[in-house]
């Protein structure tokens, strides 16, 4: 009898153990909404037509916009999913910039994230863009197209041959130069992370900051720095040359959520202490953006919204140790089906 109260103990033990390491690699019990990170299937709030109020004769390398990393990354569990809002939601919300990873498979482009199918085609995501710049003609969209988890180095063509079919010539813009806000309304901009000749600008003209590689979450102030440096850079850096802040990051023992959850909060805590809006950071690219971080990060872009950033509440500095445990715990449910096994364990260990 003592043995088997001595094995409960133990299994007691190890289960509470594996939940709570489960929590710290970023799981989450259901989905969270903060002014800073959303990992519910809609915004909070729209804002579809920011653009509209950028001058026309301004480059659009000054102007300051949000983006999300691995934009279409919906599916494929805790490793691979890096947002839960879709595309037309996403750029409802005032994202800007795509990053679209595709897989050639015969001239058939699948959005991947790493193995991951994504369920769905790159002629999906034009198709996307095309119905949103039809209705917002004062916005544009920049795309970085990257192959991913196929090697053929050789995806321009077909890349020609989804644009032909889903959208039209017109549509990009046919340079590589940075161009105007007025040069840009309606446009798609390909950022072009592939060989062949120019379908937009190069994605590698970009002053790029993406330190990614986060082995474990005691890494994360590592990932702040890199990113509170590129920033800090981009205001008084090169005015012809777009700078791009990934906030994103990953690693075995670090899921995009508990990265995300932790950077995202430092960086409203850091847009919110800036007293000077009118300043250009570039595209600050993330995973699980809030509503409310896009609406700050556009701000920027204007003098005369300093006042709307007081009607947010802090974040992470301030939040409640209920609210921190609430972050880490973990959505076994959702992932791997680890609570209903834990539960069905402990009900047969009592």
């Amino acid at each position: 009898m003592a043995n088997i109260r001595g094995g409960r103990v133990k299994m007691h033990k190890m289960l509470s153990e594996l939940m709570v390491l489960l929590g710290l690699l970023g799981l989450s019990y259901g989905a969270i909404q903060r002014p800073d990170y959303d990992d519910t299937r809609n915004p909070e709030f729209l804002n579809p037509s920011w653009m509209t109020n950028i001058p026309d004769d301004q480059s659009l390398s000054e102007v300051t916009m949000a983006g999300t990393h691995n934009s279409m990354a919906l599916y494929g569990g805790v490793y691979a999913e890096c947002q839960t809002w879709s595309l037309p939601s996403q750029l409802r919300a005032g994202v800007r910039f795509l990053d679209i990873r595709v897989r050639n498979v015969n001239g058939n482009l699948t959005i991947h994230h790493g193995v991951s199918y994504q369920q769905a085609h790159f002629g999906q995501v034009l198709q996307g863009v095309v119905d949103f710049l039809r209705e917002y003609p004062s916005e544009t969209v920049l795309m970085r197209v990257k192959e991913e988890f196929s090697e053929t180095n050789d995806i321009y063509s077909p890349v020609v041959d989804y644009i032909q079919g889903y959208a039209h010539w017109d549509l990009l813009w046919h340079s590589r130069l940075v161009p105007t806000m007025g040069e840009a309304r309606g446009k798609l901009i390909i950022l072009q992370d592939f060989s062949g000749p120019d379908l937009g600008m190069r994605y590698r003209s970009l002053d790029i900051a993406d330190y990614w590689k986060i082995p474990t979450l005691l890494h994360v102030g590592e990932k702040w720095q890199n990113v509170y440096e590129h920033l800090e850079a981009a205001p008084e850096g090169n005015k012809a040359q777009i700078f791009l802040t990934y906030s994103s990051g990953a690693g075995v023992f670090a899921f995009p959520r508990a990265v995300a959850q932790r950077i995202n909060a430092q960086l409203y805590d850091y847009l919110r202490a800036k007293t000077d809006l009118n300043q250009r950071l570039g595209i600050i690219c993330m995973d699980f953006p809030a509503a409310p971080i896009i609406q700050m990060i556009t701000d920027f872009n204007f003098i005369d919204v300093i006042k709307r950033r007081q009607a947010f509440d802090p974040v992470s500095s301030k939040a409640s140790w209920t609210q921190t445990i609430s972050s880490l715990k973990t959505d076994m449910t959702k992932h791997f089906n680890v609570t209903v096994w834990a539960n069905v364990m402990l009900m047969y260990l009592i």
